[in-house]
């Protein structure tokens, strides 16, 4: 359930047919995105709340992670994100502040091409060990459109108000 309402209230849809999710936002559009459950026993990832952009990804399968260590946590997930956008694997907050266990490759991308399982790349930053349930909360999945890119090879860039300045050219 997401938040109080429904979820034609609450823009969210899920058709069980297909295991597509379906999100519908005023003024930003939508993107349906078939996802394939490959732990059944795990639901589908949904946003906490209306108008979140992340989906929570949860954990396939119990892990402990002691300090400093990382260790690539499967979902249960596979999805089809269609071209023209590109899924990232992000952090959740209060997974970092209370527990100090973050996304290592924040973010993660996930190619539009890409059909295999879901897997996040977690570290422990903190001082105790961490142990994981199956079905925690480990990630979100935030879809964005994304453009095609072609460069242009040119002998002299333009000018701009920031010129080559880059690691700590506005102060600390």
């Amino acid at each position: 359930m997401i938040g109080a309402g429904n979820a034609a209230d609450s823009g969210f849809s899920r058709e069980s047919e297909t295991g597509a999710a379906h999100v519908s936002r005023r003024g930003i559009g939508s993107v349906d995105i078939e996802a394939l459950r490959l732990d059944g026993g795990l639901p589908l990832p949904v946003h906490a709340r209306p108008g979140d952009a992340g989906l929570d990804l949860r954990a396939s399968e119990s892990a402990r992670l002691e300090p400093g260590e990382r260790r690539l946590v499967p979902t249960g997930l596979a999805v089809a994100i269609p071209p023209g956008h590109a899924g990232l694997v992000l952090p959740r907050s209060g997974l970092a502040m209370q527990k100090g266990v973050t996304v290592l490759n924040a973010p993660g991308l996930i190619d539009s091409g890409y059909r295999g399982e879901l897997k996040v790349l977690l570290i422990n930053h903190g001082g105790e060990p961490v142990d994981l349930a199956r079905g925690e909360r480990i990630a979100q999945l935030v879809v964005q459109p994304v453009a095609e890119v072609k460069l242009v090879e040119v002998d002299r860039l333009p000018d701009s108000e920031r010129g080559a300045g880059g690691f700590g050219s506005t102060g600390a």
